[in-house]
Protein backbone atom coordinates (compact mmCIF):
# COMPACT_ATOMS: atom_id res chain seq x y z
CA UNK A 1 0.00 0.00 0.00
CA UNK A 2 3.31 2.09 0.30
CA UNK A 3 1.83 3.68 3.73
CA UNK A 4 3.68 4.37 6.82
CA UNK A 5 2.25 5.76 10.48
CA UNK A 6 4.74 7.06 12.41
CA UNK A 7 4.06 8.28 15.86
CA UNK A 8 6.69 10.45 17.40
CA UNK A 9 5.55 9.96 21.04
CA UNK A 10 4.45 13.36 21.86
CA UNK A 11 1.46 14.73 21.91
CA UNK A 12 -1.81 13.19 20.67
CA UNK A 13 -5.62 13.43 20.54
CA UNK A 14 -5.71 14.04 24.97
CA UNK A 15 -2.83 17.68 24.82
CA UNK A 16 -4.64 19.67 22.47
CA UNK A 17 -3.56 22.21 25.10
CA UNK A 18 -0.12 21.52 24.18
CA UNK A 19 -0.72 22.09 20.46
CA UNK A 20 1.38 22.36 18.12
CA UNK A 21 2.94 19.41 19.90
CA UNK A 22 1.12 16.23 18.27
CA UNK A 23 0.19 18.20 14.99
CA UNK A 24 -1.24 15.51 12.53
CA UNK A 25 0.36 15.74 9.22
CA UNK A 26 0.16 13.60 6.20
CA UNK A 27 3.06 13.39 3.98
CA UNK A 28 3.18 12.76 0.49
CA UNK A 29 6.09 12.37 -1.71
CA UNK A 30 6.77 9.39 -4.72
CA UNK A 31 10.64 9.32 -3.61
CA UNK A 32 11.33 7.58 -0.89
CA UNK A 33 14.74 9.12 -0.31
CA UNK A 34 12.67 12.42 0.26
CA UNK A 35 10.03 11.14 1.77
CA UNK A 36 11.94 10.01 4.89
CA UNK A 37 14.17 12.89 5.14
CA UNK A 38 10.91 15.06 5.23
CA UNK A 39 9.25 12.41 7.83
CA UNK A 40 12.22 12.94 10.40
CA UNK A 41 12.53 16.54 10.27
CA UNK A 42 8.29 16.71 10.51
CA UNK A 43 8.90 14.17 13.62
CA UNK A 44 11.85 16.79 15.00
CA UNK A 45 8.93 19.51 15.01
CA UNK A 46 7.19 17.00 17.42
CA UNK A 47 4.40 16.50 14.77
CA UNK A 48 2.51 12.93 14.70
CA UNK A 49 3.36 12.14 10.97
CA UNK A 50 1.79 9.30 8.33
CA UNK A 51 3.22 9.03 5.19
CA UNK A 52 2.53 6.98 1.82
CA UNK A 53 4.10 7.48 -1.61
CA UNK A 54 0.87 7.30 -3.65
CA UNK A 55 -1.33 10.60 -4.20
CA UNK A 56 -4.36 7.86 -4.68
CA UNK A 57 -3.76 6.33 -1.39
CA UNK A 58 -3.72 9.36 -0.09
CA UNK A 59 -6.80 10.62 -0.78
CA UNK A 60 -8.44 7.52 0.24
CA UNK A 61 -6.89 8.14 3.55
CA UNK A 62 -8.41 11.14 3.76
CA UNK A 63 -11.56 10.27 2.32
CA UNK A 64 -12.04 7.04 5.19
CA UNK A 65 -10.78 9.04 8.46
CA UNK A 66 -10.59 13.13 7.18
CA UNK A 67 -10.70 13.99 10.81
CA UNK A 68 -7.41 11.84 11.69
CA UNK A 69 -5.46 14.67 9.62
CA UNK A 70 -4.42 18.43 10.42
CA UNK A 71 -2.57 19.25 7.36
CA UNK A 72 -1.32 17.58 4.25
CA UNK A 73 2.00 17.84 2.32
CA UNK A 74 2.37 17.01 -0.93
CA UNK A 75 4.93 16.75 -3.79
CA UNK A 76 3.96 18.09 -7.03
CA UNK A 77 5.47 15.85 -9.80
CA UNK A 78 3.75 12.23 -8.79
CA UNK A 79 2.86 9.21 -10.91
CA UNK A 80 -0.75 8.44 -11.12
CA UNK A 81 -2.29 11.85 -9.74
CA UNK A 82 0.48 14.96 -9.33
CA UNK A 83 0.12 16.76 -6.28
CA UNK A 84 -2.31 20.20 -8.21
CA UNK A 85 -4.91 17.64 -9.27
CA UNK A 86 -4.61 15.76 -5.20
CA UNK A 87 -4.82 19.74 -3.75
CA UNK A 88 -7.92 20.34 -6.23
CA UNK A 89 -10.30 17.10 -4.75
CA UNK A 90 -9.06 18.07 -1.21
CA UNK A 91 -10.71 21.95 -1.39
CA UNK A 92 -13.61 20.63 -3.32
CA UNK A 93 -14.15 17.73 -0.59
CA UNK A 94 -12.67 19.20 2.70
CA UNK A 95 -11.30 21.95 4.85
CA UNK A 96 -7.83 21.21 5.19
CA UNK A 97 -4.78 23.00 4.36
CA UNK A 98 -2.71 21.73 2.30
CA UNK A 99 1.06 22.37 1.52
CA UNK A 100 2.99 21.61 -1.97
CA UNK A 101 6.67 20.63 -1.95
CA UNK A 102 8.34 20.89 -5.25
CA UNK A 103 12.50 20.55 -5.93
CA UNK A 104 11.93 23.60 -9.07
CA UNK A 105 11.02 27.41 -8.09
CA UNK A 106 9.13 28.00 -11.52
CA UNK A 107 7.13 30.91 -10.50
CA UNK A 108 3.71 29.71 -12.81
CA UNK A 109 4.41 26.33 -10.90
CA UNK A 110 3.77 28.31 -7.56
CA UNK A 111 1.20 30.44 -9.12
CA UNK A 112 -0.43 26.84 -9.76
CA UNK A 113 -0.54 26.15 -6.14
CA UNK A 114 -1.65 29.14 -4.99
CA UNK A 115 -4.64 29.07 -7.65
CA UNK A 116 -5.61 25.94 -6.69
CA UNK A 117 -5.35 26.62 -2.65
CA UNK A 118 -2.07 25.87 -1.11
CA UNK A 119 -1.78 27.42 1.39
CA UNK A 120 2.14 27.53 1.54
CA UNK A 121 4.90 26.54 -1.30
CA UNK A 122 7.98 24.81 0.14
CA UNK A 123 10.96 24.24 -1.60
CA UNK A 124 13.24 20.88 -1.61
CA UNK A 125 15.58 19.98 0.51
CA UNK A 126 12.80 21.47 2.99
CA UNK A 127 14.51 22.94 5.97
CA UNK A 128 13.19 22.32 9.41
CA UNK A 129 13.21 26.00 10.41
CA UNK A 130 10.10 26.05 7.48
CA UNK A 131 8.30 23.61 9.09
CA UNK A 132 8.48 24.51 12.31
CA UNK A 133 6.09 27.37 11.09
CA UNK A 134 3.28 25.55 9.23
CA UNK A 135 0.86 24.85 12.56
CA UNK A 136 0.25 28.58 11.85
CA UNK A 137 -2.17 26.95 9.15
CA UNK A 138 -3.77 24.71 10.90
CA UNK A 139 -4.49 27.33 13.56
CA UNK A 140 -5.70 29.91 10.66
CA UNK A 141 -8.22 27.27 9.57
CA UNK A 142 -9.39 26.64 13.06
CA UNK A 143 -9.67 30.16 13.80
CA UNK A 144 -11.45 30.93 10.56
CA UNK A 145 -15.25 30.04 12.00
CA UNK A 146 -14.63 32.14 15.06
CA UNK A 147 -13.60 34.93 13.83
CA UNK A 148 -15.95 35.04 11.53
CA UNK A 149 -18.47 34.59 14.12
CA UNK A 150 -16.92 37.18 15.94
CA UNK A 151 -16.82 39.66 12.91
CA UNK A 152 -20.31 39.49 12.11
CA UNK A 153 -21.29 39.89 16.31
CA UNK A 154 -19.16 43.41 15.96
CA UNK A 155 -20.60 44.66 12.58
CA UNK A 156 -24.20 43.72 14.37
CA UNK A 157 -23.04 45.79 17.23
CA UNK A 158 -22.00 48.69 15.28
CA UNK A 159 -25.30 48.68 12.96
CA UNK A 160 -27.47 48.75 16.27
CA UNK A 161 -25.16 51.86 17.75
CA UNK A 162 -25.16 53.75 14.30
CA UNK A 163 -29.48 53.31 13.88
CA UNK A 164 -29.20 54.73 17.77
CA UNK A 165 -28.27 57.97 16.65
CA UNK A 166 -29.62 58.13 13.20
CA UNK A 167 -33.58 58.48 11.84
CA UNK A 168 -34.41 54.97 10.79
CA UNK A 169 -34.71 55.90 6.65
CA UNK A 170 -31.16 57.88 6.66
CA UNK A 171 -29.93 54.64 9.00
CA UNK A 172 -27.24 52.58 7.02
CA UNK A 173 -26.15 48.97 7.08
CA UNK A 174 -22.27 47.91 6.74
CA UNK A 175 -21.82 45.24 4.04
CA UNK A 176 -21.67 41.89 4.87
CA UNK A 177 -17.20 40.82 4.72
CA UNK A 178 -16.32 39.73 1.74
CA UNK A 179 -15.13 36.27 1.34
CA UNK A 180 -12.87 34.82 -1.56
CA UNK A 181 -13.43 31.61 -2.15
CA UNK A 182 -11.10 29.16 -4.16
CA UNK A 183 -13.58 29.33 -7.09
CA UNK A 184 -13.63 33.46 -7.07
CA UNK A 185 -9.62 33.26 -6.69
CA UNK A 186 -9.86 31.45 -9.62
CA UNK A 187 -11.70 33.66 -11.18
CA UNK A 188 -9.74 36.85 -10.23
CA UNK A 189 -5.98 34.84 -11.40
CA UNK A 190 -7.80 33.67 -14.55
CA UNK A 191 -8.38 37.58 -15.34
CA UNK A 192 -5.19 38.71 -14.31
CA UNK A 193 -3.57 36.19 -16.25
CA UNK A 194 -5.15 37.24 -19.39
CA UNK A 195 -4.78 40.98 -18.52
CA UNK A 196 -1.24 40.72 -17.56
CA UNK A 197 0.03 41.54 -13.71
CA UNK A 198 1.60 44.48 -14.87
CA UNK A 199 -1.72 45.77 -16.39
CA UNK A 200 -4.66 44.51 -14.60
CA UNK A 201 -6.76 47.16 -13.12
CA UNK A 202 -9.66 46.37 -10.71
CA UNK A 203 -11.90 47.54 -12.45
CA UNK A 204 -10.88 45.40 -15.90
CA UNK A 205 -10.21 42.14 -13.81
CA UNK A 206 -13.96 42.38 -12.10
CA UNK A 207 -15.76 42.59 -15.84
CA UNK A 208 -13.97 39.63 -16.60
CA UNK A 209 -14.79 38.10 -13.51
CA UNK A 210 -18.52 38.83 -14.43
CA UNK A 211 -19.56 38.17 -10.76
CA UNK A 212 -21.72 40.90 -8.69
CA UNK A 213 -20.66 39.56 -5.03
CA UNK A 214 -17.77 41.61 -5.77
CA UNK A 215 -17.07 45.55 -5.68
CA UNK A 216 -14.08 47.30 -7.22
CA UNK A 217 -12.67 48.07 -3.73
CA UNK A 218 -13.01 44.60 -2.66
CA UNK A 219 -10.85 43.66 -6.08
CA UNK A 220 -8.33 46.57 -5.73
CA UNK A 221 -7.45 45.09 -2.20
CA UNK A 222 -7.14 41.58 -3.41
CA UNK A 223 -4.95 42.48 -6.41
CA UNK A 224 -2.59 44.60 -3.78
CA UNK A 225 -2.08 41.30 -1.45
CA UNK A 226 -1.68 39.29 -4.47
CA UNK A 227 0.73 41.46 -5.76
CA UNK A 228 2.47 41.22 -2.42
CA UNK A 229 2.13 37.08 -2.24
CA UNK A 230 3.89 37.05 -5.82
CA UNK A 231 6.51 39.75 -4.88
CA UNK A 232 7.33 37.15 -1.34
CA UNK A 233 7.36 33.89 -3.10
CA UNK A 234 9.76 35.41 -6.10
CA UNK A 235 12.20 36.20 -3.16
CA UNK A 236 12.28 32.55 -2.79
CA UNK A 237 15.96 31.28 -3.48
CA UNK A 238 16.88 31.47 -7.15
CA UNK A 239 16.91 28.19 -8.98
CA UNK A 240 20.57 26.74 -8.54
CA UNK A 241 22.31 24.71 -11.13
CA UNK A 242 22.18 20.96 -10.28
CA UNK A 243 24.47 19.63 -7.98
CA UNK A 244 26.69 16.78 -9.34
CA UNK A 245 28.46 14.90 -7.17
CA UNK A 246 31.29 13.53 -8.65
CA UNK A 247 33.28 10.66 -7.26
CA UNK A 248 35.93 12.81 -6.66
CA UNK A 249 33.72 15.10 -4.33
CA UNK A 250 32.09 11.64 -2.96
CA UNK A 251 35.65 10.56 -2.01
CA UNK A 252 36.12 13.77 -0.02
CA UNK A 253 32.79 13.70 1.39
CA UNK A 254 33.41 9.83 2.64
CA UNK A 255 37.12 10.99 3.98
CA UNK A 256 34.91 13.46 5.87
CA UNK A 257 32.56 11.55 7.12
CA UNK A 258 35.31 8.47 7.85
CA UNK A 259 37.50 11.01 9.90
CA UNK A 260 34.86 12.24 12.07
CA UNK A 261 32.52 8.64 12.31
CA UNK A 262 29.30 7.97 10.82
CA UNK A 263 27.70 8.52 13.97
CA UNK A 264 28.92 11.83 15.04
CA UNK A 265 29.18 13.94 11.46
CA UNK A 266 27.29 16.85 10.69
CA UNK A 267 27.23 18.54 8.30
CA UNK A 268 29.27 21.64 8.79
CA UNK A 269 31.95 19.66 10.21
CA UNK A 270 32.29 17.71 6.81
CA UNK A 271 31.97 20.55 4.90
CA UNK A 272 35.23 22.34 6.45
CA UNK A 273 37.03 18.83 6.18
CA UNK A 274 36.03 18.46 2.69
CA UNK A 275 37.30 22.03 2.33
CA UNK A 276 35.31 22.64 -0.93
CA UNK A 277 33.06 26.07 -1.62
CA UNK A 278 31.03 24.53 -4.46
CA UNK A 279 28.22 23.12 -2.04
CA UNK A 280 25.95 24.81 1.35
CA UNK A 281 25.32 22.73 4.43
CA UNK A 282 22.18 22.01 3.21
CA UNK A 283 23.86 20.04 -0.22
CA UNK A 284 25.77 17.77 2.46
CA UNK A 285 23.26 17.18 5.07
CA UNK A 286 20.71 16.48 1.94
CA UNK A 287 23.96 13.72 1.22
CA UNK A 288 24.69 12.66 4.27
CA UNK A 289 20.97 11.72 4.90
CA UNK A 290 20.79 9.97 1.69
CA UNK A 291 24.58 8.29 2.05
CA UNK A 292 23.13 6.96 5.72
CA UNK A 293 20.12 5.36 3.81
CA UNK A 294 22.12 3.53 1.60
CA UNK A 295 24.36 2.29 3.81
CA UNK A 296 22.03 0.87 6.27
CA UNK A 297 19.47 -0.87 3.39
CA UNK A 298 23.33 -2.60 1.74
CA UNK A 299 24.92 -3.08 5.26
CA UNK A 300 23.53 -6.56 4.88
CA UNK A 301 25.02 -7.33 1.98
CA UNK A 302 28.75 -5.69 2.52
CA UNK A 303 28.96 -8.02 5.48
CA UNK A 304 27.77 -11.22 3.92
CA UNK A 305 30.45 -10.14 1.03
CA UNK A 306 33.27 -9.41 3.93
CA UNK A 307 32.77 -12.52 5.55
CA UNK A 308 33.01 -14.66 2.01
CA UNK A 309 36.60 -12.58 1.06
CA UNK A 310 38.05 -12.20 4.23
CA UNK A 311 36.47 -14.67 6.75
CA UNK A 312 34.69 -14.25 10.06
CA UNK A 313 38.02 -13.74 11.92
CA UNK A 314 38.38 -10.29 9.96
CA UNK A 315 35.13 -8.76 12.05
CA UNK A 316 37.70 -8.31 15.24
CA UNK A 317 39.34 -5.21 13.43
CA UNK A 318 36.55 -2.47 13.36
CA UNK A 319 38.39 -0.84 11.02
CA UNK A 320 37.75 -3.05 8.29
CA UNK A 321 34.02 -3.45 9.10
CA UNK A 322 34.09 0.50 8.95
CA UNK A 323 31.03 1.48 6.74
CA UNK A 324 32.86 3.99 4.96
CA UNK A 325 36.59 2.51 5.25
CA UNK A 326 38.16 2.41 1.68
CA UNK A 327 37.53 -1.45 1.54
CA UNK A 328 33.48 -1.26 2.57
CA UNK A 329 33.52 1.69 -0.16
CA UNK A 330 35.10 -0.18 -2.74
CA UNK A 331 32.20 -2.18 -2.55
CA UNK A 332 29.83 0.53 -2.41
CA UNK A 333 27.70 1.05 -6.11
CA UNK A 334 28.90 4.72 -7.82
CA UNK A 335 25.07 4.95 -7.86
CA UNK A 336 25.29 6.33 -4.58
CA UNK A 337 27.11 9.07 -6.70
CA UNK A 338 24.23 10.09 -8.36
CA UNK A 339 21.45 10.54 -5.95
CA UNK A 340 20.62 14.34 -7.15
CA UNK A 341 17.26 13.64 -9.49
CA UNK A 342 17.33 16.14 -12.29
Amino acid sequence: MGVENQRSGCGGSGNEDKFPVGMRVLAVDDDPICLKVLENLLRKCQYHVTTTNQSLEALKMLRENRNNYDLLISDVNMPGMDGFKLLELVGKEMDLPVIMLSAHTDKELVCKGVTHGAVDYLLKPVRIEELKNIWQHVMRKKLQPKDKKRSANREEQEDEDEEEGEDEEHGTRKRPRTVWTVEMHRKFVAAVDQLSLEQAVPEEILDLMNVNCFTREDVATHLQKYKLYLKRISGLEPMRPRIVWTVEMHRKFVAAVDQLSLEKAVPEEILDLMNVNCFTREDVATHLQKYKDYLKKIGRYQQANLVAVNGAGSFGNSRSTSPTSPLMLKRIPLLVLSVDRP
